[in-house]
């Protein structure tokens, strides 16, 4: 989990960077929209590994290089353990309790909206749905409706202009992009990405929507100016589009920005080739290599390209981890002489998760590799590994370090 954490994490900071870079200056809004959101999907679809792509040159044996795990004579690691599954057990709860609360203000949200779309006093401007309100504010859109101030609206303070605006946001669905990233920051309230992609998003739908109104009334000039008569209002509502959302320099040069057909085209195919780079890179297996120090380095090196889905642990990885280091007896000679060292080990996850050809690859004597043999031997069984849905065999390489805290 923390894996995919982390490569969805990286994807989304390598996206963003890209939007900031290559996108975020041109007038290809539409682009742009499908562009961020496509990002979102990507970044979290992706480390799933829901397919791989098969290398030019396979080989027939699939080989993993483990990280080195750490065994020392005293109980200090074990405690070490139960410290860190303790902090990941009050993490857990933590997370659950924060996307608890924010699903629920979500709701609340989204069910308020709706009461006032059902309860409130309507009416229909150029086929749309005005919500009038007592509560003053500037007007913003949801779902299928604007939502105006009653006694401005009655009072023909609105410009048109404004319901314009809002108007596009509506016929252009981008409430369904807010409420979008509103989820992921429900499941995934700890990734500040997903904030600077909610902040892009919607100040795309207002370049989008200020487009709209340029193209309606064709007079810039004084829509910047009405633009900036809202400027100093701060009143925004989370899940609405609204008219005063970031007015900024950006904002108001964008207007009058020029197309640049020749650059668009540049920065979409290196978008494309930016996209398909992470895909392959997220959907290739890495290349597996073990390399053992000392005088027979060379005869035990493994260099095998991978195409499967890796065999899993019961737990994960860090569980098979605590297995070893729980089960592992130093021998007594070990501590008494305050043996440091270091041996290697190898085996075989066959296509039932039995775990078969344990080898010594590296043995440093003191009966260690004989020890570390048999606590492979009481492993159970993994989920084996798969290629194209059919189970495979899959070696592991696992070096033990042995570290004597006397």
């Amino acid at each position: 989990m923390i894996t995919y954490l982390l490569k969805s994490g990286l994807l989304l900071a390598v996206f963003y960077a890209v939007y900031k870079l290559l996108l975020e200056n041109e007038r290809m809004f539409r682009f742009n929209r499908a562009y961020l959101l496509g990002s979102l999907i990507f970044s979290f679809i992706i480390p799933l590994q829901l397919f791989t792509f098969k290398p030019l040159f396979e080989s027939g044996l699939n080989a993993i290089q483990l990280e080195g795990i750490e065994i020392r004579t005293s109980r200090a690691p074990i405690n070490e353990n139960y410290l860190l599954e303790y902090v990941f057990a009050i993490l857990k709860r933590v997370y659950v309790i924060v996307a608890i609360v924010m699903g629920f203000r979500l709701i609340l949200n989204v069910l308020s909206f709706f009461k006032k779309i059902n309860r409130k006093e309507t009416r229909s401007v150029d086929g749309v749905k005005v919500i009038l309100t007592d509560e003053a504010v500037l007007p913003h859109s949801f779902w299928n409706a604007i939502f105006v101030n009653k006694t401005e609206f009655e009072k023909g303070k609105i410009p048109s202009e404004l319901l314009i605006h809002e108007k596009a946001h509506l016929e252009q669905r981008h409430t369904l992009d807010i409420l979008f990233v509103s989820i992921l920051q429900t499941v995934f309230w700890f990734n500040p990405f997903l904030s600077l992609f909610r902040k892009a998003i919607k100040l795309n739908h207002e370049f989008l929507a200020d487009e709209a109104v340029n193209k309606q009334f064709g007079e810039v000039r004084s829509y910047q100016n009405l633009l900036l008569e809202f400027a100093s209002n701060q009143q925004t509502v989370a899940l609405a589009s609204t008219i005063n959302y970031l007015i900024t320099k950006k904002r108001l040069l964008m207007m009058t920005k020029k197309k640049s057909p020749l650059a668009m085209i540049l920065k979409v195919s290196s978008v494309a080739v930016v996209s398909v780079v992470l895909l392959i890179a997220f959907n290739s297996q890495a290349v597996a290599q073990t390399s053992f120090s000392g005088k027979n380095a060379n005869d035990n090196r493994i260099s095998e390209k991978t195409n499967v889905k890796q065999p899993q642990f019961p737990g994960g990885i860090e569980k098979f981890y605590m297995f070893v280091g729980q089960h592992f007896k130093v021998p007594a000679e070990v501590s008494k002489n305050s043996v440091n060292t270091k041996i290697s080990m190898q085996f075989m996850v066959e296509k039932d998760g039995s775990l078969s050809e344990i080898t010594i690859l590296k043995d440093s004597g003191y009966g260690l590799a004989e020890e570390a043999t048999r606590v492979l031997k009481l492993s159970p069984k993994w989920i084996p590994g798969s290629e194209h849905g059919k189970p495979v065999r899959v070696l592991y390489t696992l070096p033990i370090t042995i570290q004597n805290n006397n």
